[in-house]
């Protein structure tokens, strides 16, 4: 009878455990946030790609006086909406906001140059890199004997008048390593190179993908050690959080452009 009343016992719990519900965080990751669907299916069926860019960083944004985009991140952008069978909309943003515009959907995607930081990956997903990259210094060709080597050493000195862009890695950067040096926060991305060159600004210290195209449009400038920047960092595109479907092709996108050319194909009409 003992065992009889067991096996009955057993037989109940397995049974209210199947009809149990699952609990509300059991395999959300996987998932959609409630209620949202993913991008993978709504974009294909708006027919449109939301992505935000600042359009103030090339080689991998720039937004024209007619308000059209170039860029190396702008043309992947155009690719990716085009396997979704959309068409892109970009839509303007700053460094500081990035990371917040896509959490809050004002974009579906954002890229231009977005580099992965912990910060960041509190509050969107990240893609798998483009590219590793790294802070380094950009000074006048004439001045390249004064910084020596190029250490930060040679660069935080009292005299130096280093320029930094707001709201971004560069910012972050600087702030945390410039202490005796003057730093002067330059609001316009796209003309800070200008800083240098006019001699209002000695160095600015930015991603060495940056230095090199701005050493290449402009000769009077030269990039320190760009093949040894201060710091390891890559390039990616940042996602909503929470849409792992939508991540996973996304990644799947750029793995495919990272390794069949057709990335390098657009660096190299920036870069080369």
């Amino acid at each position: 009878m003992k065992r009889a009343a067991t096996l009955s016992a057993l037989v109940c719990l397995l049974a209210v455990t199947a009809a149990a519900p699952a609990a509300p965080d059991a395999d959300r990751g996987h998932r959609p946030p409630p209620g949202k669907g993913t991008l993978l299916d709504s974009v294909p069926k708006k027919g449109v790609l939301r992505v935000c860019t600042t359009g103030d960083y090339r080689p991998f944004t720039h937004r024209e006086a007619d308000g059209t985009y170039r860029g190396i991140d702008i043309k992947m952008a155009r690719d990716l909406a085009k396997s979704l069978d959309a068409k892109p909309k970009f839509v303007a943003t700053t460094w500081k906001e990035i990371a917040d515009d896509v959490a809050d959907g004002r974009c579906d995607i954002a890229a231009g140059g977005v580099s992965i930081t912990l910060p960041r990956a509190r509050t969107v997903y990240f893609s798998e890199p483009t590219r590793e990259d790294g802070k380094t210094p950009i000074v006048r060709c004439a001045d390249k004997a004064r910084f020596g080597d190029g250490a930060l050493a040679d660069i935080d000195k009292p005299g130096t008048k280093v320029v930094v862009n707001p709201g971004g890695t560069n910012e972050q950067f600087a702030r945390a390593h410039i202490k005796q040096a003057s730093l002067t926060v330059h609001p316009d991305n796209s003309t800070i190179f200008k800083e240098i060159i006019d001699g209002r600004a000695d160095v600015m210290m930015t991603d060495a993908s940056e230095t090199r195209y701005q050493s290449k449009i402009h000769p009077e400038l030269c990039s320190l050690h760009p093949d040894k920047p201060f710091t390891f960092a890559e390039k990616a595109y940042a996602l909503p959080r929470g849409d792992a479907q939508f991540k996973e092709y996304v990644d799947q996108f750029v793995h495919l452009a990272t390794h069949d050319g057709t990335y390098a194909a657009y660096e190299a009409e920036w870069m080369k």
